[in-house]
C-alpha cells in the first residue's frame, strides 16, 4: 500500500503541469461494476464511496470546525462531487487476470480523459497510470490506476479539483494518507558535531 500511496503522491506532481485537454461534457465518474469480478479472489477489499449526502455532510462539518487542518480539508473538498476508491489485494502473485481491468482502461481511453503519467516498474510488476479530465479550462476529474502483481487499486475523484488542496484530504474520510518514502541510500550522511 505504501508503494501505491507513494506513487500517487509523486505522480500528482505531473498532473500539476499545464494540460490542454478538453472534455466533451462527459462525467468523470468511472463505472466500477466490472471490478466486482476481482472481489471473490481478493484477500482484502477496500471500497470507499464518498459522495452525495456524505460528502455534503463532510463539507458542512469541516467548514464549521475552528481548526486550520479542518479548514484546509473543507477547501479541498468544496467543489468535489465524489471520491471513489477500490483496492483489491491478493494472497499470491497473478491471482487476477489483467484483462479483468480492461473495462476500466477502456473508460479511461475514452474521449475526455487524457493520460498524463505512465510509470512502469519491474519491482512487483507495478504499473501506474494517471488520467485527468477537463471541462473547458477546469479539471473535472482525476483517475489513478495502480496495478501490481498482488494488487489492483483505482482512485477516482470527480468534480472541480484544486490539486494543491487535494493532498489535504489524504488521511481523511477513509482516503489513504499520502506519505513519501525517502531513499536513504542516496542521502549524504550527516556530519557529527
Amino acid at each position: 500500500m505504501k508503494n501505491i500511496v507513494k506513487n500517487l503522491a509523486l505522480i500528482t506532481a505531473f498532473v500539476l503541469l499545464p494540460l490542454a485537454a478538453s472534455a466533451s461534457g462527459q462525467d468523470a465518474r468511472l463505472q466500477f461494476e466490472k471490478l466486482n469480478i476481482l472481489e471473490p479472489r481478493a484477500r482484502d477489499v477496500v471500497e470507499v464511496n464518498v459522495d452525495g449526502k456524505v460528502l455534503d455532510l463532510a463539507k458542512r462539518v469541516t467548514a464549521k470546525v475552528d481548526d486550520l487542518e479542518a479548514r484546509r480539508v473543507a477547501e479541498a473538498i468544496n467543489g468535489l462531487k465524489g471520491i471513489y476508491v477500490r483496492v483489491y489485494r491478493f494472497q499470491n502473485e497473478n491471482e487476477y487476470n489483467p484483462a479483468d481491468i480492461d473495462e476500466i482502461r477502456a473508460q479511461l481511453n475514452a474521449p475526455g480523459w487524457q493520460r498524463v503519467a505512465n510509470v512502469r516498474s519491474k519491482k512487483n510488476n507495478q504499473k501506474v497510470d494517471v488520467y485527468t479530465m477537463f471541462t473547458g479550462d477546469m479539471m473535472s476529474g482525476v483517475a489513478v490506476l495502480v496495478t501490481e502483481s498482488k494488487s489492483v487499486a483505482l482512485i477516482n475523484i470527480v468534480g472541480p479539483i484544486d490539486l494543491e488542496m487535494l493532498t489535504e484530504i489524504s488521511g481523511k474520510m477513509s482516503i489513504p494518507k499520502i506519505e513519501l518514502e525517502r531513499d536513504n541510500a542516496n542521502e549524504k550522511p550527516k556530519e557529527e558535531d
